[in-house]
């Protein structure tokens, strides 16, 4: 299947890639665990330790998970929650909700965002700067 989709995909092949952030002590606050594939940046999970939520820290993983997307060439980024977590934080990202798949137990639903990643500011086309 590897090779099928190494193929398919002009030799892009899977990299994983991961964001944690730990208190002065070392323990986990929270992670982010994601995969690049070519262009494409797909975030797995997100957690955040419940004693650190609503405190910033789910947007700096996003964050720093989106920069290291774009250094490795990522032009698009996508993840998905259910709909009894969090589908309102990812708007406040800049993601646009694409999908809602019913069948979720509880009848809850996979809610799916997406969001294009702009180039660093320093690797702006012409050289131009927003």
């Amino acid at each position: 299947m590897t090779a099928l989709n190494t193929a398919a995909a002009d030799g892009a092949v899977t990299e994983p890639l991961s964001v944690r952030a730990t208190d002065p002590s070392g323990d986990l606050i929270g992670g982010l665990t994601a995969w690049t594939w070519g262009t494409l940046c797909s975030v797995d999970m997100l957690w955040v330790r419940e004693g650190q939520r609503h405190s910033g820290w789910g947007g700096r993983l996003m964050r720093a998970a989106q920069d290291e997307a774009v250094r490795r060439g990522c032009t698009d980024m996508i993840v998905s929650t259910y709909s009894f977590q969090a589908p309102g934080f990812h708007p406040r990202l800049g993601f646009r909700e694409r999908a809602r798949i019913a069948g979720v137990p509880g009848g809850h639903e996979d809610v799916c965002f997406h969001k294009r990643l702009s180039p660093p500011r320093d690797e702006t086309p012409f050289g131009h700067r927003p």
